[in-house]
C-alpha cells in the first residue's frame, strides 16, 4: 500500500502509461439508527458513515501533490472526511480524457456506498493512507 498521497504520485509517474486521478471525496455522517454510544464517537470526531461527497478527476501534472489537492479542495463548502483514490491508465503514450473517467468514478461510487473499498486507496486530511476496511 502508498503509505501517502505524494507516494502515489510519485508511484504513477513511473508508470509506462500516462495516468488519470480518480478521487471521491466522502463526509462523515451519523446514520439515523445510530446507538448513543455512537453518536458519542461521533461527537468526539470518530465514527460515523463515509458518505461521497464530490469526484474528480485530474492527470498527475494537473495535481502534482497532496499542497496543490488541498489548495483545490479549500474551495469546497465542506470539509472532506476522507478521499478514495483509484488511477485510470492511458494508452499508446497519451493520458485518458476526463471523459474516459465517468464510469469508474460511478464504480468508485457504488464501491463505497456499498462498502467495497478493497481496490481503492483511502487517504486522510494530511496524506497519509488510511485502513478503512
Amino acid at each position: 500500500m502508498t503509505a501517502t498521497f505524494d507516494g502515489l504520485i510519485a508511484a504513477m509517474r513511473e508508470e509506462s502509461e500516462p495516468q488519470r486521478l480518480l478521487m471521491v471525496f466522502t463526509v462523515a455522517e451519523l446514520p439515523d439508527d445510530a446507538s448513543a454510544e455512537e453518536r458519542a464517537r461521533f461527537e468526539a470526531g470518530q465514527g460515523g458513515a463515509l458518505v461521497p461527497y464530490v469526484c474528480v478527476d485530474k492527470t498527475i501534472d494537473e495535481l502534482p501533490s497532496f499542497a496543490a489537492l488541498l489548495e483545490e479542495t479549500a474551495a469546497f463548502d465542506t470539509q472532506w472526511a476522507i478521499v478514495f483514490v483509484a488511477a485510470l491508465a492511458g494508452r499508446d503514450g497519451r493520458a485518458p480524457a476526463s471523459a474516459d473517467a465517468d464510469a469508474p468514478l460511478e464504480s468508485m461510487i457504488t464501491a463505497i456506498r456499498n462498502g467495497r473499498l478493497d481496490k481503492l486507496i483511502a487517504f486522510d486530511r494530511t496524506g497519509e493512507a488510511v485502513d478503512v476496511g
